[in-house]
């Protein structure tokens, strides 16, 4: 790899879109952060692209903006997915090795390709599959089994999918926004890489991001990953029950939401109200910030209790010894580590991205946390062959890439 090779995220979401450009020194083993672009979600709603030409103007504006700031033009990126869209289903693969001898990485391949032998429904395509652990004979929780002996191998497996049309659409606004896309990465997968720690995820630990079009939630224990979900709530679902409560513009609700919001309601006084009238010109009345503050906590609450439910599904209901992590731009809100503490019965810390070097002070903040990891996922990919899209035709590609993956979950 040369020694500027350009790798950039493209994080597409319901309010934001965010570019980040880095590159990966020849000795390095961080990602060089040297440019950002971000420009108003225009033309997609909760994931979906609802108007092709405003989204491909808005992708062109980010990364117009990204490649201003690196002197670097882009001509391809990881992209980001996420949305109500997705849905994930775990699967298991089983196959014989043949005189029971040493395990392949091609023992391996097949294994994987049998655990997708699923019916999914026709309009729905596999956008990743994350082997879970595999087992040799009687012999479970292998991380990898290349080297070992046996006659029957098995993998519990992952299986995250999306919506075709939803998924070939932004695909094609980020073609013809003039980029090729490296791979595709959920947003859940991809905020992870730049915030969870290697013992995190050992440990056990759920990662809850909050955007604007939805959230989405990602448990990891003993270094892989165990569950994704998507919650169908996030900022956007807030600023409108603030606008239809307070009988005020979504633009205002907006405005008071980042400016005076909070989820503690014991720190507002009853009698405490905002003057519109000093914030937009559309709204003239004063409203209790009180009551903002009730409303702001229950969709809040509304969450955190979705995410409890994710969890009792796998039995790990305040069970995750590393607590729950929270990014994302709704994760600015006052008062959300309390409430989330609160509901979810674990340790709640807010989620910075790390593992990067370069233009820190632009994106240390949580917002930034999928651009990030997506850049950070590309960066492995490039640099150390990290992949894991098995839909890929390059076989020696994946095989590199669980090579690698197994390394990573060595202590």
């Amino acid at each position: 790899m040369s020694k500027n090779h350009i790798i950039a995220g493209l994080d597409i979401g319901s309010s934001k879109i965010r570019v980040v450009v880095g590159t990966l020194e020849e000795k390095s083993t961080q990602l060089n952060v040297i440019g950002v672009g971000v420009a108003p979600s225009m033309g997609l709603r909760k994931g979906n692209v609802i108007d092709v030409e405003e989204a491909i103007t808005s992708i062109s504006s980010a990364l117009e903006d990204a490649e201003r700031m690196s002197g670097e033009p882009i001509n391809h990126v990881f992209l980001g997915i996420g949305g109500i869209h997705l849905e994930s289903m775990d699967s298991k693969g089983v196959i014989a090795i043949p005189g029971g001898n040493e395990i392949t990485e091609a023992d391996v391949n097949r294994v994987l390709e049998a655990a997708q032998a699923i019916s999914i429904p026709s309009n729905r395509r596999i956008l990743r599959i994350i082997p879970k652990s595999f087992t040799v004979d009687e012999q479970k929780g292998i991380k990898y089994p290349v080297g070992m002996t046996g006659i029957r191998l098995e993998v519990e497996a992952h299986l995250i999918t999306g919506l075709v049309p939803a998924v070939n659409n932004i695909e094609k606004c980020v073609h013809q926004a003039g980029v090729d896309i490296d791979d595709i990465i959920p947003t859940s997968l991809a905020a992870a890489e730049s915030v969870l720690s290697k013992r995190q995820k050992e440990l056990g630990v759920v990662l809850i991001n909050i955007g604007s079009g939805g959230s989405s939630l990602v448990v990891f224990e003993e270094g892989t990953t165990l569950h994704t979900a998507m919650i169908p709530i996030g900022g956007e679902s807030v600023t409108n029950d603030i606008a239809i409560g307070l009988r005020t513009s979504i633009d205002t609700a907006e405005k008071i939401k980042i400016e005076y919001g909070t989820c503690n309601i014991d720190e507002v006084n009853e009698r405490e109200t905002i003057d519109l009238s000093l914030i937009s010109k559309l709204d003239d009345q004063s409203v209790s910030k009180r009551l903002m503050a009730e409303i702001i906590q229950a969709r809040y609450h509304e969450i955190f209790v979705l995410g409890k439910d994710e969890l009792a599904k796998i039995n790990r209901d305040g069970m995750l010894p590393a607590g729950v992590v929270l990014t994302g731009a709704g994760v600015k809100m006052p008062g959300v580590i309390d409430l989330a503490r609160e509901v979810l019965s674990l340790p709640v810390q807010i989620g910075f991205p790390q593992n990067f070097e370069g233009v820190v002070d632009k994106i240390d903040d949580p917002a930034y946390a999928t651009a990030i990891g997506l850049a950070i996922w590309g960066s492995r990919f490039e640099g150390r062959g990290y992949q894991f899209d098995f839909r890929s035709l390059n076989i020696g590609k994946m095989f590199q890439g669980l090579k690698n993956w197994a390394k990573s979950l060595m202590p």
